[in-house]
């Protein structure tokens, strides 16, 4: 199931640009073709409960011109976004990966990619999501359910090596936090392991979370996780926001990967767990987690440039 969200439908149904507004906020090799009289940046949804039909599809959707959303992507357009717009009433998968891997000299980090890394590729996200479960299978999952990966795949991603031999820039913690001038959509960020696993993975306070590395690195850079967490606070003048991990009961020295997801739920309801009524089903606003399980139910956004002379989607059909 595909659903289009084109800004005009969001201009004229939600009374904002939503989803559309990364296109041109963060797309800066397509801002040549927004400026163009007959193409704009679209942004489609693509919500299947298979992921790699619903990854394939977006990928599709996104061509060389386009991308798919990674998390910074996604907290950014909710940023440019009132609360009634879909973007902060359900969740998302990013494409954006965790991996805990070891380095050359036995230390262990976990390595943020935006943009698509080793699961940016279907057939690999397949071959996790449809592995046979026994422990000597090395593209199954874990104990905890996280994609494993191999030690090649873990020193490539370590290394900004991506599957198809592109390389991507890859920022220490330190260095990113302090900002990086001209950063790119598609990098990797590299944070010690023990200072993951100190943060707290549930509700925590918006101060606490403004300086949490793990927050920072999902959310892209110290600002715009400060201008995300401004915008969340305000929704329901709530105290405190999830952020989860796993870090905490996973075996460390096992290479793994998942996926992080944004949640939503319409109207902000238990956005801070104090709604004792809150389920944790997919209609909880739970935050932003990388704690759970490699599922097949996935919703991602991609954003391309589309011709306004030979879509249909632009023609106006009122009287």
């Amino acid at each position: 199931m595909t659903g289009l969200v084109t800004r005009r439908y969001m201009l004229n149904a939600l009374g904002s640009v939503g989803v559309g507004a990364m296109a041109n906020s963060l797309a800066v090799p397509l801002a040549a073709a927004e400026n163009t009289n007959n193409t704009r940046m679209v942004a489609a949804i693509f919500f299947e409960s298979y992921a790699t039909i619903a990854l394939r599809s977006a990928l599709r959707y996104a061509s060389d011109d386009g991308f798919v959303a990674s998390m910074p992507q996604l907290l950014h357009a909710r940023v440019s976004a009132p609360y009634d717009n879909i973007i902060w009433n359900t969740w998302f998968t990013s494409n954006s990966e965790e991996s805990g891997v070891t380095t050359p000299a036995g230390n262990q980090v976990i390595v943020a990619v935006h943009g698509g890394g080793i699961f940016a590729d279907p057939s690999r996200l397949e071959r996790s999501l449809r592995a046979d479960l026994s422990r000597s299978n090395s593209e199954g999952l874990t104990g905890q359910y996280a994609a494993k990966i191999s030690s090649v795949e873990a020193h490539n991603v370590l290394n900004g090596r991506l599957p198809d031999g592109r390389d991507i820039p890859v920022y220490a913690f330190e260095e990113f936090r302090r900002g990086v001038t001209g950063l790119p959509m598609h990098y990797a960020v590299v944070l010690d392991f023990e200072t993951a696993k100190k943060s707290k993975s549930g509700y925590e306070s918006f101060q606490v979370l403004q300086d949490d590395p793990n927050m920072i690195v999902r959310a892209g850079g110290v600002e715009p996780l400060l201008a995300y967490l401004d915008k969340a606070r305000t929704r329901n003048n709530t105290e405190m926001m999830g952020s989860w991990h796993s870090y905490n009961r996973i075996d460390a020295s096992q290479a793994q990967t998942r996926i992080p997801e944004l949640s939503g739920n319409k109207g902000g309801v238990g956005s801070d767990g104090s709604d004792p009524g809150l389920g944790w089903g997919y209609d909880s606003d739970y935050g932003i987690t990388g704690g759970g399980a490699m599922a097949d139910l996935a919703r991602y956004v991609a954003v391309a440039p589309r011709s306004v002379s030979t879509s249909l989607q632009f023609l106006d059909f009122e009287l």
